[in-house]
């Protein structure tokens, strides 16, 4: 079972617990639903607080790191978890090829610019999931551009 439905199940025999006490002309099945309903309301407020509180963007000055050798079955959601432990973390983007959809095995980090310094420092040459990372900042484009020219 899910964690979710797990707290909502406790918290609604406690409150149907409760509301028997206070109330006991009230059937036992009329107490657990009430309890069930309150728990639910409390959840929801809780976990749309916490959900909007995970998806807030950082602010402040920011800095797009490179990261090769990631393993391709790598989520977005293990990289932004690896790299959260150093700073807050805006934005993962792993690069798939366009022909099949699988990735590449590098991407791009948007992160706090000291975060993504502790980052560089801690993850480069680090092993994750049995490949050794390659973190760097990244180029942008049009330095590449320039580079050419």
């Amino acid at each position: 079972m899910q964690k979710p439905f797990l707290t909502v199940l406790i918290v609604a025999i406690i409150g149907a617990l409760a509301i028997s006490q206070f109330t006991p002309d009230l059937y036992s099945a009329i107490a657990f639903f009430t309890g069930a309903i309150i728990a639910s309301v409390i959840f929801t407020l809780q976990s749309s607080n916490s959900a909007s509180n995970s998806n807030a963007q950082y602010k402040g000055p920011t800095m797009t790191l490179y990261v090769g050798n990631l393993p391709y079955r790598v989520h977005e959601g293990e990289v932004k978890e690896l790299f959260g432990k150093y700073g807050p973390v805006n934005s993962v983007r792993l690069v798939r090829d366009r022909k099949t959809g699988r990735r590449k095995g590098f991407g791009f980090i948007e992160m706090s610019e000291a975060g993504a310094k502790k980052a560089m420092n801690k993850l480069n040459e680090f092993d994750f999931q049995e490949r050794t990372l390659k973190v760097r900042e990244a180029k942008s484009q049009d330095a590449e551009k320039s580079d050419k020219e």
